[in-house]
């Protein structure tokens, strides 16, 4: 009887690992250690989608340590990991196992990863470019030598996730691979061809392309026989665009712009857990400087329409809704949300608010 009951609790314990293997399996993880973290801190799994964030859960610490398990990608994509204003950015194909370890004072900086060959190269490209920022040294010999390099890495997998992040990748408001300057342009058309090529059906393949289609429109014009005081009069004013507001009403940007006013353009979404911080923030700033001639355009990409009516029915600005940003995502640059520009009384955009902490401050130079 005792031999009896031995197997059978064998085979519970056999049935039971293959149901946790079993669900492991179509699953991603994400796991780590925050050194100096204790049980309050909440951090944020945020993934990108065609230039923009969402999150995908939130997760507190508990001594320090922390862990995400999420439905496997069907294509590789890239997340990262949030705590505060910090990002430590990492790529996930399917069903990998990603190890983040950092410490909390220094959360975007002494971290590592380790479960996948992209993350450890993506890992090593951000912490190369962060330190030619933190220097100053954008103009150096050393950072175009380091440049080179890394288009060489980039033309070696062209369609890699990697490769996608990186012609991606802004500082700031001005691209890493600028579609200007001939020789990065040839580095992104090759990862768009790439992309094309061998992930017709991924997602972010229709975004490349379509982003290399508007830069390809840009440079053309730029190139064309128009009067040098012309081309530079387009690039410096507002690009116009036109939604409807809460009220029904169609609003042109370019005309909000035009009453000498300093402008808040803000991109956002309403049905995020950031947006009541930073709808605080603004309205701080807004009954402020309102009556100094501040004005405030603020675009959502929420799809539930009856959603964002409720969320954005007692503010006191323009708001306006693009379904994921379908019409201005692409003409500014929306890489991440929320993004706020700062358009001076001239009409011209004067700036990019990347600490929304700092509003206020950078509104006042302009007001």
């Amino acid at each position: 009887m005792k031999r009896v009951f031995n197997k059978l609790v064998v085979l519970a314990v056999l049935v039971l690992a293959q149901l946790v293997s079993c669900s492991d399996g179509n699953n991603f993880k994400v796991t780590g250690t925050v050194e100096g973290a204790g049980d309050t801190t909440v951090l944020y799994l945020e993934t990108s989608y065609n230039g923009m964030w969402h999150l995908v859960d939130s997760a507190r610490t508990d001594d320090g340590k922390f862990s995400f398990k999420e439905e496997a990608t069907e294509y590789p994509n890239i997340f990262r990991l949030v705590h505060g204003t910090d990002a430590i950015y990492f790529p996930i194909d399917s069903i990998d196992k990603i190890e983040i370890n950092t410490d909390l004072k220094h959360f975007a900086e002494n971290y590592t990863i380790a479960g996948s060959k992209d993350a450890e190269t993506m890992m090593k490209f951000d912490k190369e470019l962060a330190k030619f920022v933190k220097a100053g040294d954008l103009g150096s010999e050393a950072f175009k030598k380091w440049k080179h390099e890394t288009s060489r890495m980039l033309v070696g997998d062209l369609k890699s996730i990697v490769s996608y992040y990186i012609v991606n990748k802004y500082i700031g408001d001005q691209p890493l691979f600028d579609p200007e300057d001939n020789s990065d342009f040839k580095i992104i058309g090759a990862v768009v061809n790439a992309f094309s090529s061998y992930r017709p059906n991924d997602p972010r393949t229709q975004y490349l392309v379509e982003t290399y289609k508007d830069k390809l429109r840009i440079r053309r014009a730029a190139s064309s026989n128009m009067a040098r005081d012309t081309i530079v009069a387009t690039q410096t004013g507002v690009l116009d665009f036109k939604l409807m507001d809460k009220a029904g009403k169609m609003r042109s940007f370019k005309e909000v712009c035009s009453h000498g006013k300093v402008v808040i353009l803000n991109f956002t979404m309403q049905s995020e857990s950031f947006s009541p911080y930073i709808n605080k923030l603004l309205n701080d700033v807004y009954s402020k400087y309102q009556s100094k001639g501040l004005e405030i355009y603020q675009v959502s990409f929420d799809d539930d329409e009856a959603s964002w009516m409720q969320s954005v029915a007692r503010l006191p600005w323009i708001v306006a809704r693009d379904t994921n940003g379908a019409i201005t995502a692409r003409i500014y640059n929306v890489t991440e949300i929320p993004m706020i520009y700062i358009i001076n009384r001239s009409g011209e955009i004067v700036g990019r608010v990347d600490n929304i902490d700092l509003l206020e401050d950078t509104v006042k130079k302009y007001i």
